[in-house]
């Protein structure tokens, strides 16, 4: 099973009954609350290309690489930023995720994929990010999601 595409989505909600309900609606908000998500790592395969995000199939299994936030209040942060190897076919991603804002989340994330790139011994190009953040009120529930979602 190697994917020949992938996709990036995000999304974030704010809810009132539990932190399990905020994540579903930020899981629908990133378009993929339908599917049955598997987590991976971080290798994006040779020859898989990104394009825009699309509609899957409901209960299709999905592989994908999440990163993943909640709080009951202040502001939470996830992202994931990818890229390339310059000299090879293949790609990395970082994740970021916790109580953090976009500012911080951005560089953790340069910090992680260079370090990947650094033990690979590759120089990437085209790094890309993807950061949600919200600021949960209090007594609230919320969640941000960002999502590198592979299509077979």
């Amino acid at each position: 099973m190697i994917p020949k595409a992938f996709f990036v989505t995000g999304g974030k909600a704010i809810g009132r009954v539990s932190k399990l309900n905020a994540f579903d609606l930020a899981l629908k908000n990133a378009g993929i609350a339908n599917c049955n998500l598997v987590k991976v790592s971080s290798i994006i395969p040779p020859n898989c290309k990104e394009t825009a995000p699309r509609e899957i199939p409901v209960g299709s299994i999905t592989y994908a690489v999440i990163s993943e936030a909640d709080g009951r209040d202040g502001v939470i942060s996830a992202g994931i930023a990818w890229g390339f190897a310059k000299e090879k076919d293949y790609g990395i991603v970082a994740e970021a995720y916790g109580s953090m804002n976009e500012a911080a989340a951005r560089r953790i994330l340069d910090e992680r994929i260079q370090e990947m790139a650094n033990t690979r011994g590759i120089k990437l190009c085209n790094v890309k990010y993807r950061i949600e953040t919200l600021d949960v009120p209090e007594d609230h529930y919320g969640c941000v999601v960002v999502a590198l979602v592979y299509l077979f």
